[in-house]
């Protein structure tokens, strides 16, 4: 029997879903944290909830340090770590503020923790301690990337500041965003050259790490997740991006309920899929690009919510040559 092209992932949280993860090597198993408290792993092929396990707060982000052993935080300040065969957690300690990104840095074997108490920690999973507080010059944590000894960190200042996990003494730059507008998410492209990052005016730009001017005029925003409906236009938050390890080209999901797939590098759409059920809050890619993990959550964004109140839902699409391939 042929795969369908894009399956709903049953027994979805019942909250906000703040992030997915697909666990490394494999497009079988997604971990998803969610407003409702939990932290859920799936069986995406057999479409099952193998396990679900709390925090006492909202839930904002999680991730895998390997195929077994997880890490989330949230509204509860505290940094989790969770073994996924033994189901035994531990508190690896806290932030003074919520946890809004949580990391796995291979590089360093360390895990990343970014906070709205305007500091990003890193943590040894092994010793279970903080090796280290970095203060991001006064602005909260929005958003933060990894990639080998780089780290991307977009605050709420429009700030970017970009790290060495080699030299954490201080950052390497402080850049301004070039979006006017509050960041939502940054990703760093796979190749290390730079990182993507959306605003909540339907906004994305590239950016290169190269200072030198050759790089730098090669850097570029664009519009996307709009719409005009009688004569006026629809401007949506971009919430979501993730790369696809193999051709480089980048998903973003919008608050117009759509998921776009670019190749940034000749600056062209590849596609758009089908309309979702409500706001699209997180994307990811499998590692090996075969599966996008789609997570649609109504967030607030009208002034009346409508009606019927949409359900938070769960898709896995796995997505063709075409609509993932540079043309």
């Amino acid at each position: 029997m042929a795969r369908k092209a894009e399956v709903q992932i049953l027994n979805a949280p019942s909250d906000v879903i703040s992030s997915v993860k697909f666990a490394p090597k494999t497009n079988q198993f997604l971990l998803v944290s969610s407003w409702d408290t939990s932290v859920r792993l799936y069986d995406v092929v057999n479409n099952t909830l193998r396990h679900k396990f709390f925090h006492s707060s909202p839930v904002l982000d999680c991730a895998f340090l390997d195929s077994v052993k997880t890490v989330s935080g949230g509204l509860d300040n505290t940094v989790k770590l969770y073994d996924l065969n033994t189901h035994i957690e531990h508190n690896l300690g806290t932030h003074d503020a919520a946890v809004k990104c949580v990391e796995y840095a291979s590089m360093v074997n360390g895990i990343l923790t970014g906070s709205w108490d305007r500091t990003v920690k890193l943590w040894d999973g092994r010793e279970k301690e903080c090796v280290g507080t970095y203060d991001q010059s006064a602005g909260k944590v929005y958003s933060m990337s990894c990639i080998e000894e780089r780290l991307v960190v977009a605050t709420s200042d429009r700030k970017v500041l970009i790290w060495d996990l080699r030299h954490m003494s201080n950052y390497v730059e402080r850049r301004e965003s070039s979006l006017k507008y509050q960041t939502r998410t940054v990703r760093c492209f796979p190749n290390k050259e730079g990182y993507v990052m959306s605003s909540i005016e339907g906004r994305v730009a590239l950016e290169y790490f190269n200072p030198s001017p050759e790089w730098q005029k090669k850097k570029f925003a664009f519009k996307c997740h709009r719409s005009k409906q009688n004569e006026i236009e629809h401007i949506y938050p971009v919430n979501a991006i993730s790369f696809h390890n193999v051709y480089h080209t980048f998903a973003t999901g919008g608050s117009d309920g759509f998921v776009n797939i670019w190749d940034g590098f000749n600056k062209k759409r590849l596609c758009q899929f089908h309309m979702y059920d409500s706001s699209i809050s997180s994307l990811c890619f499998s590692e090996d690009g075969s599966a996008l993990a789609i997570a649609c959550s109504y967030m607030d964004e009208a002034e009346t919510p409508p009606e019927p109140y949409p359900e938070p839902t769960l898709y896995v699409r796995y997505v063709s040559e075409q609509e993932t391939r540079p043309k």
